[in-house]
């Protein structure tokens, strides 16, 4: 099976300044705001939902394709995805362009500052499902807007189910937009903000929506996640961490979790863990796509966190 991940892939920027902003902006002159940051620590991440996802889905041994638009930049991490046998089929470069990227300043009261460019993500749009026949499973990621409503629609069409995540590109749509994801999709998944926000805009609670599609799955941070499904609420709990290091990327690793268990058909008790998992042993290391393991360690780790075998394909 090959999961077609419809998503942004970007360079993630990190500095690190080493005072309070509080300490040199003036609130009673923000209107005439002229500042500078001296930030000793910097460090540039690869990042992007689809990068992320198909990153850990590849750790898993699932055959992950990221489908996305790339900047005219984007060589360092090619050569990164090649070193880890991540694919680069889905990736279309736009000339002249930048790929997406963020630039995020934090002070010591863990404030940030961040500045996000799309780039090449703006017209995401230009990539298409059809061109990928050996697609079994899709995922919508955040994405360009555009991206994410005609690959969701693509997707539908081509009767290839598929998770529909919209992530922090939840803003960019209303009621509507999101009534019509619904009735496209599979499975949705959302954080607890996400799904807080998506029952406010939808008028429609997740037991609602997860009677129109066969699953609805929440994550709550370190108090485990929910799938709802079959007028069912499964309690997933989290897989304790060894350390908390970085939280960036978790929410990634745990959906290429849910693509590796919807892809060998296990029941949702053990897709839910396996993503618990990943997200686990992500949050130990810094950065989206810096923590490894073998098949081998993760099915050990499995089974002595949740206390079974781990049915790998």
């Amino acid at each position: 099976m090959s999961a077609l991940i419809s998503g942004s892939m970007a360079y993630d920027t990190i500095m690190v300044f080493e005072d309070k902003f509080q300490n040199h902006i003036l609130p009673n002159q923000t209107h005439i705001l002229n500042v500078s940051f001296l930030v000793p620590e910097m460090r540039r991440n690869f990042g992007g939902c689809a990068g992320n996802i198909a990153y850990n889905l590849h750790l898993l041994g699932g055959d992950a394709i990221p489908l996305a638009t790339i900047g005219s930049d984007f060589a360092p991490y090619a050569d990164w995805m090649d070193a880890k046998g991540v694919s680069r089929a889905g990736l279309r470069e736009i000339p002249g362009a930048f790929t997406a990227q963020a630039f995020i300043t934090t002070d010591q009261d863990d404030n940030q500052i961040t500045a996000f460019h799309p780039g090449a993500m703006n017209v995401a749009h230009q990539n298409q499902i059809a061109d990928y026949p050996q697609t079994t499973i899709g995922m919508v990621s955040p994405n360009g807007r555009q991206g994410m409503i005609e690959h969701a629609a693509q997707f539908a069409a081509a009767n290839i189910p598929f998770i529909f995540d919209p992530g922090q590109g939840m803003p960019m749509f209303d009621g509507e937009d999101l009534r019509r994801f619904v009735a496209q999709a599979t499975w949705l998944a959302f954080n607890d903000y996400e799904a807080k926000l998506m029952e406010e805009r939808t008028g429609q609670t997740m037991s609602q929506l997860a009677a129109q599609v066969d699953a609805v799955i929440v994550t709550r941070g370190s108090a485990g996640s929910m799938i709802y499904t079959n007028g069912e609420q499964l309690e997933i709990p989290a897989a304790p961490v060894t350390q908390v290091v970085d939280p960036t990327g978790c929410g990634d690793a745990y959906r290429g979790g849910l693509l590796y268990g919807l892809m060998h058909q296990l029941d949702w008790e053990v897709t839910g863990r396996i993503a618990s998992l990943m997200g686990a042993i992500k949050v130990a290391s810094q950065g989206p796509q810096n923590h490894t393991f073998t098949r081998d360690e993760f099915a050990r780790r499995f089974a002595s966190v949740f206390g079974e075998s781990l049915p790998l394909a």
